[in-house]
């Protein structure tokens, strides 16, 4: 292995050291898989017109909602990981064999400059138009970042013959800048991306509310459901008052109440009931 090689793992060791110093990483993964699902149920929430804290849910909730908002990022970013992998080796060996090494370094260069152009605008598009940057965005620019950042030791991979290498030190610390850097973007973008998931699940309802389970309530006492779309017939009789309410779909049972979807339901104008899951009412489920 060459002494470049060595510093080179050297500092990636040595930053990997900071971040595990930072929070063992089974703690850090659970705190990002709890964020990513309340962001998610949160924008889900909003999307409805409620608060995601009526839902009542648990940190364990949280974090399975959050596995359909990480699933696509993740693949895409370990897919990525791959290519990358594979190019990074066949180009060092190219360049550590002199093998059209000044071609190798002068497309790095101008490839270098170009990602910097990108994160540049992408960054100066996001905080002068937040509302119109694409969903995408942080996500390109963690790419222009580590482009850039792998361009330029490719040419420190190529100048190392003739001029001094950077000391393992200073590698470490270039290292865990970029790293960091890369980290929070890929933070920014994965919320972003939960966000949009709750969102587009919340219209999905307005489309899939008649596949629910469709959802019979008895209540000894009139419930005052104030929809439309909701039917009350008195089944009972007048020494044993009993009412049924028609026309509802089960959204979900959390934090001890039930949450019902009407049909019909739309996010603009539709209307979402509460009910206890106590002996107060009793529910009949059909397909």
């Amino acid at each position: 292995m060459t002494e470049t090689g060595g510093d080179e793992r050297s500092s990636w060791s040595r930053a990997l050291g900071v971040i595990s110093a930072i929070g063992p990483p089974v703690t850090v993964a659970t705190a990002l898989l709890f964020y990513f699902g309340w962001a998610r149920a949160e924008a889900q929430a909003a999307q409805m017109g409620l608060n995601v804290s009526l839902f009542g849910y648990a940190v364990q909730d949280y974090i399975l909602i959050s596995i359909n908002a990480l699933f696509l990022p993740l693949v895409c970013i370990l897919a990525a990981s791959v290519v990358w992998l594979a190019l990074d080796r066949w180009l060092r060996r190219r360049i550590e064999e002199s093998r059209g090494r000044a071609l190798i370094l002068k497309a790095a260069g101008i490839t270098a400059l170009l990602s910097g152009l990108l994160v540049g605008v992408s960054l100066v598009l996001a905080v002068v138009e937040p509302a119109r940057t694409a969903l995408f965005t942080p996500y390109l620019m963690a790419l222009g970042v580590l482009v850039a950042t792998w361009c330029m030791r490719l040419r420190r991979l190529g100048r190392d013959r003739t001029s001094p290498a950077l000391s393992s030190e200073q590698r470490a610390v270039e290292t865990s800048l970029i790293l960091s850097i890369v980290t929070l973007l890929l933070f920014w973008g994965t919320a972003d991306y939960a966000q949009a998931v709750g969102r587009r699940l919340a219209l999905n309802f307005e489309q899939g509310v008649q596949y629910m389970p469709r959802a019979e309530v008895y209540s000894p006492k009139p419930l005052g459901i104030g929809s439309a779309a909701v039917t009350e017939v008195q089944v009972g009789t007048g020494d044993a008052a009993l009412y049924r309410y028609d026309g509802l779909r089960l959204l979900v049972l959390s934090g001890g109440r039930f949450f019902f979807l009407h049909d019909g339901w739309t996010p603009r104008d539709g209307t979402v009931i509460v009910l206890p899951d106590d002996n107060s009412v009793r529910i009949e489920f059909r397909r």
